[in-house]
């Protein structure tokens, strides 16, 4: 069909039918044009209809438009009750919109922006104007943040919430794997991602709202922060969700009415400022908790959310929520075994003239704390006794079985006066038959200050970093004697007796008992750590033995540190 022969539902056509002035007006016009009667039968179609649909006349004359045309983006069907156009149609109104999806005449989709209103046809019957053209997205203008992507495929929705898993399954830190969850939504999905997070029962606290700013995310710090409590009642979306009972769509609409809680008013404060036009919202499940909701916006992009977007975040959140709810499981656990060891530790006794400091620091991973320890305490005789160790195992099994060998060798130390070296196969005895544990590596001494102010120190080392004797002057030396294997080896090691040494200690000159996390580094030998240690205590050999251990402690401490790290320092009377 051309413009200048009308063709209408009946087949017929007259010079003087208003049909046909109307074929010739639409002729004028560049965009695709189509005139639908009150039942949607499209009855006049201009030539860049056609060109556009990729159909001629005769296949678009009398036929009805939305079960020929309309489809979804994956190219089935669409229901009539979902048809916007056809909405306008029946209410007389004038619409419009962008993306909406179209079956071209060669098999394939095509995506339409098109415009509804109302046209007065010859006797009064109802119909519908129709124009449109292939949709192409606006750009923002340079140095704009916003973005415009087109809608996933279903292939990239699978291969999103695949990334989803292993993306957030890698990280135990909470921080992160929310800014993972963040940098997989935005801008890939929408514009704006909110994060609400439920701390306590009764407390929950807006976490995140991040929005695409050019290639970087940038939070909105003045939207985040605390938030009111969740009503048990409230119908509106965000309550819902963070009730664990449904995912929604929302608008700024949602909210403007008479707000039923503070939450109400934050999500109404929410959509004015962020300027969002759509959003969808889903709550965060853990396996046995509602951890929070996720809230997907769009203020640049002119699409809205639709019901597969929805069923797409609750995938998502789905995973995230498990990914989150491990993550707050090991910070419990680390926070458990931190502070476990930190009650274990003993407060160091005061020796007149006798300089000491202790430090601890937890591994920055969670799967690393609780082994290290370290312990000085006062025999019945007056000597000084003196402990590191670190326990082989991870978490609270670390920490509970530091606490069962410090404890033994506590009631050794204090009952037997036989040589240290003696002490410490007892407790190798004891470790396999009494603790829960499996091996674990110590040095233990005794420091003995004479009459005649002289300082020594016996020791034995059960498979430890060697101590280190740094002189008043800078003179920095391990003390490699005295070494034998760890404790726990059983009937695999050798039954030869455990060695010990004697040294003694040169006034004003500083003894050191550490960790390996202290020289241990990925990628580095163990004597580069020891080195280093060396180098970097001998030039603090003038400071206080406070300032020396936390100096130590901040230049020795390697980078790439995956271990805790437990120090005693003691400074000899000068």
């Amino acid at each position: 069909m051309t413009a200048t022969g009308a063709a209408d539902a009946s087949g017929g056509e007259s010079p003087g039918d208003p049909r046909g002035v109307l074929a010739a007006a639409l002729g004028e016009i560049a965009a695709g044009a189509c005139l639908l009667d009150e039942s949607g039968r499209i009855i006049v179609a201009n030539a860049a209809a056609e060109e556009v649909l990729g159909r001629s006349a005769a296949e678009l004359v009398g036929r009805d438009a939305h079960e020929l045309l309309h489809r979804d983006r994956h190219g089935a069907p669409t229901p009539r009750a979902h048809c916007a156009l056809r909405k306008a149609a029946l209410a007389g109104r004038t619409a419009q919109s962008d993306g909406e999806w179209a079956l071209h005449g060669d098999g394939s989709l095509l995506r339409l922006s098109w415009l509804a209103t109302p046209y007065a046809r010859g006797g009064g019957t109802p119909a519908t104007l129709v124009l449109f053209h292939p949709y192409e997205p606006v750009y923002p203008a340079s140095g704009s943040s916003a973005r415009i992507t087109t809608p996933l495929s279903e292939l990239e929705r699978l291969a999103l919430l695949a990334e989803t898993t292993t993306t957030l399954t890698s990280t135990l830190d909470v921080d992160e794997a929310l800014n993972r969850l963040v940098g997989l939504v935005v801008p890939r999905l929408a514009d704006w991602a909110v994060i609400d997070l439920i701390r306590e029962p009764d407390e929950v606290w807006r976490t995140a709202v991040v929005r695409a700013e050019g290639d970087a995310l940038v939070h909105v710090e003045d939207l985040e922060g605390p938030m009111p409590p969740v009503p048990e009642q409230s119908p509106m979306p965000l309550s819902r969700a963070l009730r664990g009972e449904s995912s929604a769509l929302a608008g700024p609409e949602t909210y403007q009415g008479l707000p039923d809680s503070g939450i109400a008013l934050e999500q109404r404060r929410l959509f004015e400022t962020t300027g969002m036009h759509s959003a969808v919202i889903a709550p965060i499940r853990g396996l046995r908790e509602v951890l929070g909701a996720l809230t997907l916006g769009r203020s640049e992009r002119p699409e809205v959310f639709t019901g597969a977007d929805v069923a797409l975040l609750e995938d998502i959140t789905r995973r995230a929520g498990l990914a989150l709810a491990n993550a707050r499981l090991y910070q419990r656990q680390r926070k458990v075994a931190e502070t476990m060891q930190r009650h274990l530790l003993p407060q160091l006794p005061t020796v007149p003239g006798l300089g000491m400091a202790a430090r601890y620091l937890p591994a920055p991973d969670a799967s690393h704390v609780g082994g290290d320890w370290y312990d000085a305490f006062m025999l019945r005789d007056g000597v000084l006794a003196l402990a590191i160790g670190d326990v082989v195992g991870h978490d609270l099994d670390a920490a509970a079985g530091m606490a069962q060998l410090r404890n033994m060798l506590r009631a050794y130390a204090w009952s037997q006066r036989g040589p240290v070296s003696e002490i410490v196969d007892w407790l190798d005895q004891a470790s396999l038959h009494i603790a829960e544990v499996s091996m674990a590596t110590l040095v233990f001494g005794r420091m003995t200050v004479w009459d005649d102010g002289r300082c020594e120190l016996s020791w034995s080392n059960a498979g430890h970093p060697p101590p280190l004797l740094v002189t008043h002057d800078g003179v920095a030396q391990y003390l490699t004697e005295g070494h034998g294997v760890l404790l726990g080896l059983g009937p695999h090691k050798a039954r030869t007796g455990r060695a010990e040494a004697k040294v003694e200690l040169p006034p004003g000159s500083t003894l050191l008992l550490y960790t390996d996390g202290l020289i241990e580094e990925p990628g580095r030998s163990i004597d580069e750590g020891l080195d280093r240690l060396r180098r970097h205590a001998a030039a603090l050999a003038h400071r206080s033995v406070e300032s020396f251990a936390d100096e130590l402690l901040q230049r020795a401490r390697p980078a790439q540190n995956e271990d805790d790290v437990a120090l005693l320092a003691l400074r000899i009377p000068g």
